[in-house]
């Protein structure tokens, strides 16, 4: 069995499960089922902060890209959501890569609300922080060693080379679609001898007990939604091939750690009974923002077809009997010194 850097046992085994939970959806505490429903450094201009509306949900207008994940508050509160849990993951931590005690300059690509830049630069002072999105969502409030800037990650990057101890990605499948350029840029980018971490998701679903299979609603969702990202250019199925795509890129001693992340609190693992529960409420805050663009504007489904769909999807979500998860990959490697 693999181990983290603190020789503690990682859940890449069988999820064990809460009997005394088995018959219940496992998260009660969050309320029932009927209720859950170019430069790559640019200015700020005023057409990227006309924000795109579909059916009531705004959504980035940076030309360069597209992208399929809201950027509202109901989307920026399952993001921080998210945070908690992938912190939770790895033991309270928000990395794993051995960067040492004093990084002086520190990119997060595709910082969201910019959650996981403000706790690093909290725990980092001395640390130069850069945050990088699509949209400007971040607090203006921050560590005085922090700024954000708007940047498409996929065009060319005008940091200077050798400049980045750290660079940080996380989940960012879907919103990529040249991941070997993206690495190849961050290689450019970091100094001999600084670290790299991307933290991705695997949207396929699995249980170990025969609940989840391959046919299942969540599966024909997965597949649907990897379609969907194809037809924009991008792909969901980056996570298993990024140690792979570091290597490429010139990383050495890369590192792939994998997780199980359960939905629900049906593990008998009180860590994992916990991250469950943190995976239930991302995905009841989260799933309209999940399904809408992908299913709405690029698959082309009615916004009635769209809704019926997520009914369904919640109902199997949350199913009583079900002990679902999908796999985490942390992934880091090392710059070479010479």
């Amino acid at each position: 069995m693999s181990t983290n850097n603190d020789g503690a046992a990682l859940p890449i085994g069988a999820i064990p499960i809460d009997e005394n939970q088995a018959e219940d959806d496992g998260d009660s505490s969050y309320g029932d089922e009927s209720n859950r429903s170019i430069n790559s450094t640019g200015s700020i201009t005023e057409s990227i902060l006309e924000y795109r509306e579909v059916h009531g949900r705004t959504f980035q207008n940076f030309k360069t890209t597209e992208y399929w994940a809201p950027n509202d508050e109901q989307q920026n509160e399952q993001l921080d959501i998210g945070h908690h849990m992938m912190t939770l993951l790895l033991d309270g931590k928000l990395f794993v890569a051995p960067i040492g005690p004093n990084p002086q300059k520190v990119i997060d690509i595709g910082t969201g609300t910019g959650i996981w830049a403000i706790d690093f630069a909290d725990q980092f002072p001395s640390a130069e922080v850069i945050g990088t999105d699509l949209s400007p969502i971040q607090p203006t409030w921050v560590p005085p060693n922090l700024k954000f800037e708007l940047d498409d990650a996929q065009l060319e990057w005008t940091y200077q080379p050798d400049s980045f101890d750290f660079v940080h990605l996380r989940t960012l499948q879907g919103s990529i679609g040249d991941w070997p350029a993206i690495y190849a840029q961050a290689f450019r980018c970091i100094k001999p001898g600084g670290w790299i971490q991307d933290m991705e998701m695997s949207i396929m679903w699995k249980s170990d007990d025969g609940t989840v299979t391959d046919d299942h609603l969540l599966n024909e969702w997965s597949r649907v939604s990897i379609e969907a990202a194809k037809k924009i250019g991008k792909t969901f199925e980056n996570a298993q091939f990024t140690k792979e795509n570091m290597i490429k890129a010139g990383f050495v001693d890369v590192v792939e750690k994998k997780y199980k992340m359960p939905l629900g609190g049906w593990s008998s693992d009180p860590k994992l009974k916990e991250i469950g529960r943190w995976n239930a409420l991302y995905f009841q805050e989260g799933i309209e923002g999940m399904c809408l663009y992908l299913l709405n504007v690029v698959m082309g489904w009615t916004y009635e077809e769209v809704q019926v769909y997520m009914a369904k999807l919640r109902s199997a979500l949350f199913g009583r009997k079900l002990h679902p998860y999908y796999e985490i990959y942390v992934v880091y490697g090392q710059k070479p010194e010479t």
